[in-house]
């Protein structure tokens, strides 16, 4: 299959470790940047306005993780199939799928933030909000409920540059974004006294603008990615959504994540858990971003090799990825085995209890990482192949259902040591099941062959 677009042509003939190593760094900084966001408006707002106000920012934090769950969901379901059809050479059709794509969530995005607006005082309630906390969050979320629609646009706009065969703008993008962030955060707190409004406009403007160079895209001869008129169609509608439901889940499973481990915290040692997680999280948010980074490295070959019939290529960049992900899961054991104690000195310095449970819990802790960046490559493989179901069973298991399950039952019997343990184990659980798939395929495609 042949293409004037270079960047898509190097995938044709580019060796796959090449290829992959091509999206990964780009991947790996664009998430990175993504996280740094959300963690550059705490800052701010907790050094010029305050505890309370950062505890405000964090009340509505659930709302930009919304918009990026949202952007997600649509973003790599519709992303996936446009590289099938550039893979295919169908670059009319790629095209369609884009406009829609992007339609589809400016007006999911619209009517989420439409009706969360209308009750959004009720919304901040039902996130956490106290009187003292109330004013705080209801500037942070009417700004970002206004003007949202951009995050979700950039995001988006952001997977389909990465999946037209240019990377390294999707990431330079997000770190444009992340650069005003910064820029606007001090300008509007510092220097306006915008309040916590401020801080919330500044990361729609930095939205806006990465949005805005994404455009340079476009500017390319060699590009794909084009607007055409926009139809409606409720089959690429549904498609869409079910291939990029896993991602959407994933996203709501950090959440969900950090909801229980806090409340297994809180009941099983206290205040002293929940600060030694605390520490843990920080850590773990880092991670989380470099290994989902691995998982979409790897979406717009697979995607593109699919199209295009290239089962070789596709089984060779899986390889190379899952070793890829074992190999820094196992740096990283190694690292938090030996440095844990150097590690959590980065946070600050806690009470000897706290400590000595941090550091424990990330010896513990860090024994997922193992399998933790093979199972999100694994996720994306059969999100972007068609075994959306597996996809689906990986990430709802991964940190709800087996999580859930192991955080009541270790507890009792195990202690803290069992909290820690709940998402190894959780991750090995579901490798396992991925192995079983795996196998079992490969042996009803051997029996398949057999019998004819």
């Amino acid at each position: 299959m042949h293409t004037n677009n270079r960047g898509l042509a190097s995938l044709e003939t580019d060796s796959v470790g090449k290829v992959f190593v091509r999206y990964l760094i780009p991947s790996l900084v664009g998430m990175f940047m993504m996280s740094v966001n959300v963690v550059m408006d705490g800052i701010f707002v907790g050094r010029r306005l305050g505890e309370i106000a950062l505890a405000g920012v964090n009340v509505a934090v659930p709302v930009f993780s919304i918009y990026i769950a949202v952007s997600l969901w649509v973003g790599i379901g519709g992303a996936t199939i446009y590289s099938e059809h550039l893979g295919a050479g169908r670059h009319k059709e790629a095209r369609s799928v884009f406009t829609h794509s992007l339609a589809l969530i400016f007006g999911l995005t619209l009517l989420l933030a439409g009706l969360a607006f209308a009750f959004r005082e009720k919304l901040a309630v039902f996130l956490g909000a106290d009187a003292e906390t109330m004013p705080y969050v209801m500037d942070y979320m009417t700004v970002l409920l206004a003007g949202g629609f951009a995050i979700t646009v950039q995001n988006a706009f952001s997977v389909f540059v990465r999946n037209d065969g240019n990377p390294n703008l999707s990431m330079l993008s997000l770190l444009v974004t992340a650069v005003f962030n910064v820029v606007l955060n001090y300008w509007f707190l510092f220097v306006l006294d915008f309040g916590v409004s401020g801080s919330a406009l500044a990361l729609v403007i930095a939205a806006t603008l990465g949005a805005g160079t994404l455009a340079a895209h476009f500017l390319r001869r060699d590009a794909t990615l084009r607007f055409v008129k926009p139809r409606l169609s409720w089959t690429l509608m549904k498609r869409t959504f079910a291939i990029g439901f896993p991602s959407f889940l994933a996203e709501v499973g950090i959440a969900v994540f950090t909801a229980g481990y806090n409340m297994a915290m809180a009941h099983w040692v206290g205040t002293v858990g929940v600060s030694a997680f605390s520490v843990l999280n920080y850590v773990h948010s880092v991670m989380l971003m470099l290994f989902i980074g691995m998982g979409a490295a790897v979406q717009p070959p697979l995607g593109y090799y699919r199209g295009a019939g290239r089962t070789d290529r596709q089984r060779s960049l899986i390889r190379i990825a899952v070793a890829t992900a074992f190999g820094t899961g196992l740096a990283v054991l190694l690292i938090g085995l030996a440095a844990a104690d150097g590690i959590v000195s980065l946070f600050g310095m806690f009470a000897p209890e706290v400590r000595a449970m941090a550091v424990a819990g990330i010896r513990l802790f860090f024994i997922a990482y193992l399998v933790m960046g093979v199972n999100f490559v694994m996720m994306t493989y059969f999100q972007t192949t068609g075994h959306v179901k597996m996809a689906i069973w990986m990430t709802i298991a991964r940190e709800m259902l087996l999580m859930a399950a192991l955080l009541a039952v270790l507890p009792p019997v195990f202690g803290t040591t069992g909290i820690w343990l709940a998402i190894p184990i959780s991750e090995t659980i579901v490798l396992l099941t991925v192995f079983g798939y795996v196998r079992g395929r490969a042996r009803s495609g051997q029996t398949s062959r057999s019998a004819a």
